[in-house]
């Protein structure tokens, strides 16, 4: 089974890997820097969503693998709370696309303050961290949760939702 990652972001990708391999056997993995065709900083649901269904749907653009994957990560505010909220999206040789979210986390307000002036959350995480490429690693969800969740293993979940409800379609349930 050919697998295309519509990123090269070492979390997102780990999280693919590591649940295409729990599932599938004879995979091979390719790997795309693919456009999202949303802001740097989606700020919204919906923006995310459609995000990551772009970066699927570009990815099948140029690998037209069995698989092709796009996630995207945004925020988005909820009585005046600003949460972080990430998106998946799978699109099929077929055209079809399957989408879903996952986890939604609160983030502080030094934080969501800068992401309003129109920082981006990755370096801004890297200067509240005082790290380097945090969105690689633990991410801000590995920071907001005391390091109980990481950044793959939060796309791990959604990438699970995926392959779920793509064995539901190939059994015609979806």
């Amino acid at each position: 089974m050919k697998v295309a990652i519509g990123t090269k972001n070492k979390a997102k990708t780990a999280a693919i890997e590591n649940v295409i391999r729990t599932y599938f056997e004879d995979v091979q993995f390719e790997q795309f820097s693919v456009a999202s065709n949303v802001s740097e900083q989606p700020f919204s649901n919906e923006e995310t969503r459609q995000g990551a269904i772009n970066r699927a749907l570009n990815t099948l653009k140029v690998a037209n693998a069995e698989l092709n994957f796009g996630l995207e990560g945004g925020v988005h505010e909820l009585d005046g709370l600003m949460y972080c909220c990430n998106w998946g999206a799978v699109a099929l040789p077929d055209g079809t696309v399957l989408s879903c979210a996952g986890a939604q986390f609160l983030l502080p307000e030094d934080i969501a303050k800068e992401l309003r002036a129109g920082k981006e959350l990755g370096p801004v995480m890297d200067e509240f961290t005082k790290e380097k490429d945090t969105r690689h690693h633990s991410g801000a969800i590995g920071v907001f949760t005391a390091g109980l969740i990481n950044r793959t293993e939060m796309f791990e979940h959604i990438v699970k939702l995926l392959i779920g409800q793509y064995l539901c379609y190939q059994d015609n349930i979806l």
